[in-house]
């Protein structure tokens, strides 16, 4: 069942340990396939070195049911469902604890975009969600972690395909895109921008922020490319950008 789909997410994970996003076994990537209604995620708690085409595991798009594989889904499926069940057009979510990125979540901030390379792959700043309540923790807590991620983006009408990434309060960071493996690009500039972001606070506090004409020149295609009503009518999304890269 969805071979491709699970050798898409397998590859994409085994990608992680290389492109140094990840310790232990703290991070995983999923893929859905929306018209059959199912997504594949890695299993918990396997150290990727030993990750197979078997160990992926189909669950259940709507109900969070495994349908296929031997082994227990990622301990954050809940939270990559509620991402694919709110936000169209995704088709892959990784999720990280890699450094700078949960620094920078752990404090509760913003990521501010510096530069053109940020501005490359994110189109603004990238959001940091509020504190989850006591509640929210207590009970379907990794549930619980994807509505206040597309809670934050509601309310500050934000477009999930321009920027596709987040920071959970005291958490990490969640990236996504229209493919599991995304070319591994954007995560691993997820890794990047929040160290030199914090560099260059270090460097030089107060220092002025990338201007928004920045980020629409330099939005890469493969997170513009996806707008929604939304963001065409609050004009965030730009249909003309010519310096995209392939």
């Amino acid at each position: 069942m969805l071979n491709a789909l699970k050798q898409q997410v397998l590859e994409a994970n085994l990608a992680l340990p290389r492109h140094r996003l990840v310790t232990f076994t703290w991070g995983n990537v999923s893929g859905v396939d929306r018209q059959a209604g199912l997504m594949v995620i890695k299993p918990s708690g396997v150290e990727y070195e030993a990750l197979s085409l078997e160990d992926m595991v189909v669950v259940e798009l709507e109900s969070g049911k495994v349908v296929e594989g031997g082994k227990k889904p990622s301990s954050d499926t809940e939270t990559h469902r509620a991402l694919y069940l709110n936000f169209d057009g995704v088709g892959g979510v990784v999720h990280t604890h890699s450094r700078h990125a949960t620094i920078w979540a752990q404090a509760g901030l913003d990521l501010p975009a510096w530069g053109t390379t940020h501005a490359d792959y994110f189109y603004g700043e990238i959001p940091c969600t509020r504190k989850m309540h006591d509640a929210e923790i207590a009970g379907r807590y990794e549930w619980e972690t994807g509505q206040v991620i597309v809670e934050t983006f509601r309310q500050r009408q934000l477009d999930a395909a321009a920027l596709p990434a987040v920071l959970v309060h005291s958490h990490g960071p969640f990236v996504w895109g229209r493919t599991p493996p995304m070319r591994c690009i954007t995560p691993w500039c997820w890794r990047r921008s929040p160290i030199w972001a914090f560099s260059r606070v270090s460097c030089r506090p107060g220092c002025r922020r990338c201007s928004r004409p920045c980020w629409i020149s330099t939005t890469c295609a493969n997170t513009a490319s996806m707008p929604t009503t939304a963001s065409k009518r609050a004009g965030r999304y730009s249909p003309t950008i010519s310096s995209c890269r392939p």
